[in-house]
């Protein structure tokens, strides 16, 4: 049985003002959404945008298992190669090396010469030297 003195009312003292916390959580919702439009320090961008779409290129160009080793042996070659030797070194068909070759044409890396009905494929003389680079560090 409970005693008498035991059904006294409690009373419940806030430990924070009611305003305050709401001021409180208020902000912190403030901070969160500027957090997630922006950042504490914004990073400095010195690649300029047209050199990262250059690069970027280049890279895509290379990301390709076959293209790459493509580019590696026309860095290798003393000479320009024919598409037939790609045809028969990849054993893959002419369209699909040609697809090949195109992607990395147009990214600049290789250029193509025509004899009689052969397309033959060197390194572009103009490559940009960052991709110079990265095929030479790759093998």
């Amino acid at each position: 049985m409970i005693a008498e003195s035991e059904h006294e009312q409690l009373t419940v003292v806030p430990l924070v003002d009611a305003d305050a916390l709401e001021d409180a959580c208020a902000a912190e919702d403030r901070l969160r959404l500027e957090r997630e439009r922006g950042v504490c320090c914004p990073p400095t961008l010195t690649l300029r945008p047209e050199r990262a779409a250059g690069v970027s290129d280049v890279l895509k160009a290379l990301a390709d298992p076959t293209r790459l080793q493509m580019a590696i042996a026309l860095r290798d070659a003393k000479e320009p190669v024919c598409i037939c030797d790609f045809v028969g070194t990849f054993d893959l068909s002419q369209p699909t090396v040609s697809h090949h070759m195109a992607k990395l044409r147009d990214a600049g890396l290789v250029e193509v010469t025509k004899r009689g009905i052969w397309s033959f494929y060197r390194l572009a003389p103009d490559l940009p030297v960052a991709a110079r680079r990265i095929l030479n560090a790759i093998g």
